[in-house]
C-alpha cells in the first residue's frame, strides 16, 4: 500500500518536497540558499527537493519518485509572482490525486504538464465556452499537450483513442472527472455565474453531440382541422349542427367538432321540445352533456349557461339520476357565486333535501351557515329547513306532511331518501301501538297514495305473514290489521340496513 503525501500523514510535522521562497523584487542581490533563481537554465540537482520527514519507528515513510522531485522543481523555475499561489494549489492537488490514484510511480513524470500550463488551459477554456456557439466551433480543432493522457493519469475530458490506453479508460475517465471537478470547485477563476454559464455550455456541447440526428427531425405539420388556438385565447367552434353525441375528450379539441354560443342557444331549444315530446332520457341527457361541454372547452360563462344546467339538474331529478344532477348542481354553485343570475335559492333548497339524502352533516351546516335572512323567506328554502328539523327532531309525522307539499321539485330529491325514513317510522310505529293497527292509519301516516301502495311496502320488506284482514259481527271484512307486535324485530333490523349504506354517486 502506497503511503499517502507527506502533508497528508497523520502526525508528520516534516518538510515539503520543495522550498517555498519569496520572490526578487530587485535585480541585484543573491538567490536565497535552497531556492530556485528566475533565470535557472538547467534543473536543479536530483536532490535538490526535500525528502521525506522522518517517521516514528515502524510508521510507513513516505517517498517520492525522482521523476517527480524534478517536476516539483521544474515547477517553480520561470513562475510568476502573482501566479505562485495558484501553481502551489494546483501542483499540490496534481500530486494529492497522483497518490490517492496510486499512479505516483508509474507516471510518467517527465511528460506530464506543469501546473501553469494546466491553469493557462483551463483560463482559455473557460472563455471558450462563454463565447457563442459559432465561436467555440472555430476552436474545436485543438490538440494542446495537455489533451494526452500518461498511463492511468489523464488531465483531460476529451476520449482516448489508442488501443493501449484503452486497457485503463475506466479508471482514467474516473480520475479526469474527479480532476476537472476539483478545479472548477478550487480555482479562484471560477465564481457562481461563470459556474452556471459553465453548466449551461455542457448542455449545449451535449446537444450538439446528437445535433446531426435532431437536425433531421422537423416539426410535423399541424392540421388546419386540428385545434389551433392560442393559449390566451379561448377556442371558439365552427359546428353547425343542432343535435351532436357526447364524447369523452381525450385530446384537444377540434373547433371543427364544437358549435359557438349562437348554434347552441338554437340547440337547447331543441333538446325543450324534444323533452316534452318524446320524454327520452338517453337521448336527452347525452345531448345535454354534450351542450355542456361545448360550453366548457370554449370557457363560456353566462346566463345562459347557468339556464343550461337549471334545465339539465331538473330533468336528472325528475328521472332520479342524481349523479348527474349533482354534477350540474356543483358547476351551479361555482357559477352563482361568480354574480350570474339563475334560480339561486330554488337550487339551494335542493341542495339542503340533498344532504339529507347523503347525510353529510359537515356540508350541510356550511351551507346553513352561508344562507341569508333573505334567503331563509324564501318558500323553496324555508321547506327545506323544516323537513331538516324534521328529521333532526323525529318527527315522522310532520316530515310526510312536507314531503306530500314539497315546492317545485325538492318532492323528486326527497323520494330519494322517503323509502328510508318509513323503515325508521315504522321501526317507531311498532313499537308504540301494539299488538296492532290499522293499514288506513299507516297510509296516511306514512305518506302513501292509497292502501295498496302501503301494503305492498310492508310485502315488500318480509311483513307480508303480519298482514290480516278482520271480519265484522256478519263475516263482512272490516279492516286491515298490521301485527305490529311481531315486526318490530323486522323493521329494526331493516332501519338498519337502510342507514347503513347511503348511495351518494356523483357527490362533490
Amino acid at each position: 500500500m502506497t503511503a499517502p503525501p507527506p502533508w497528508r500523514a497523520v502526525g508528520g510535522s516534516g518538510n515539503s518536497s520543495y522550498t517555498a521562497v519569496d520572490a526578487r523584487r530587485t535585480l541585484g542581490g543573491s538567490v536565497p540558499t535552497g531556492g530556485f533563481s528566475t533565470n535557472q537554465t538547467s534543473p536543479p540537482p536530483a536532490s535538490a527537493p526535500a525528502t521525506a520527514p522522518a517517521t516514528a519507528p515502524g510508521a510507513p515513510r513516505t517517498t517520492f519518485p525522482d521523476p517527480l522531485k524534478q517536476y516539483v522543481a521544474r515547477t517553480f523555475e520561470d513562475v510568476l509572482p502573482e501566479d505562485k499561489k495558484d501553481v502551489e494549489t494546483e501542483l499540490k492537488r496534481i500530486i494529492t490525486d497522483a497518490f490517492n490514484e496510486r499512479v505516483v510511480w508509474s507516471l510518467d513524470w517527465d511528460k506530464m504538464p506543469l501546473p501553469q500550463t494546466i491553469l493557462a488551459k483551463k483560463r482559455a477554456q473557460m472563455k471558450q465556452e462563454m463565447t457563442p456557439p459559432a465561436m467555440a466551433s472555430t476552436t474545436s480543432g485543438d490538440t494542446s499537450p495537455t489533451a494526452k493522457a500518461f498511463g492511468k493519469f489523464s488531465i483531460s475530458d476529451k476520449k482516448r483513442k489508442s488501443e493501449d490506453d484503452n486497457t485503463a479508460s475506466s479508471s482514467a475517465t474516473k480520475f479526469s472527472d474527479r480532476f476537472d471537478k476539483r478545479a472548477r470547485q478550487q480555482s479562484p477563476y471560477s465564481s457562481s455565474t461563470a459556474i452556471d454559464k459553465l453548466s449551461q455550455r455542457e448542455k449545449e456541447k451535449r446537444a450538439r453531440r446528437f445535433g446531426d440526428g435532431l437536425q433531421s427531425v422537423t416539426p410535423p405539420s399541424r392540421n388546419t382541422s386540428a385545434m389551433d388556438i392560442d393559449g390566451d385565447q379561448p377556442l371558439v367552434g365552427r359546428c353547425m349542427s343542432l343535435e351532436k353525441k357526447y364524447f369523452r375528450l381525450t385530446s384537444a379539441p377540434d373547433p371543427d367538432n364544437v358549435r359557438p354560443l349562437h348554434v347552441l342557444e338554437k340547440t337547447l331549444e331543441l333538446l325543450k321540445k324534444k323533452w316534452r315530446e318524446e320524454q327520452n332520457y338517453s337521448y336527452i341527457c347525452d345531448q345535454f352533456k354534450s351542450l355542456r361541454q361545448d360550453l366548457t372547452v370554449q370557457h363560456i360563462k353566462n346566463n345562459f349557461t347557468v339556464l343550461v344546467y337549471e334545465i339539465h339538474a331538473r330533468i336528472a331529478l325528475e328521472k332520479g339520476d342524481l349523479g348527474e344532477y349533482n354534477q350540474c348542481q356543483s358547476q351551479l354553485a361555482t357559477l352563482y357565486s361568480e354574480g350570474f343570475t339563475g334560480h339561486e335559492e330554488e337550487f339551494k333548497a335542493y341542495r339542503i333535501l340533498y344532504l339529507l339524502h347523503t347525510c353529510n352533516r359537515a356540508d350541510m351546516n356550511e351551507v346553513l351557515a352561508l344562507l341569508t335572512p333573505v334567503d331563509k323567506t324564501h318558500q323553496s328554502i324555508r321547506h327545506a329547513l323544516e323537513v331538516r328539523s324534521a328529521l333532526a327532531a323525529g318527527n315522522y309525522h310532520k316530515f310526510f306532511r312536507l314531503y306530500l307539499d314539497a315546492p317545485s321539485m325538492g318532492g323528486y330529491l326527497m323520494d330519494s331518501f322517503v323509502a328510508r325514513e318509513r323503515m325508521a317510522a315504522l321501526a317507531c310505529i311498532c313499537k308504540a301501538y301494539r299488538p296492532d293497527i290499522d293499514i288506513r292509519f299507516l297510509t296516511e301516516e306514512l305518506g302513501f297514495e292509497s292502501d295498496t301502495e302501503c301494503v305492498q311496502f310492508l310485502c315488500d320488506n318480509g311483513a307480508a305473514d303480519l298482514i290480516e284482514q278482520k271480519s265484522g259481527d256478519k263475516g263482512v271484512p272490516s279492516s286491515i290489521r298490521f301485527q305490529t307486535l311481531k315486526a318490530v324485530r323486522i323493521f329494526e333490523e331493516a332501519k338498519a340496513r337502510a342507514f347503513k349504506k347511503v348511495d351518494i354517486k356523483g357527490q362533490m
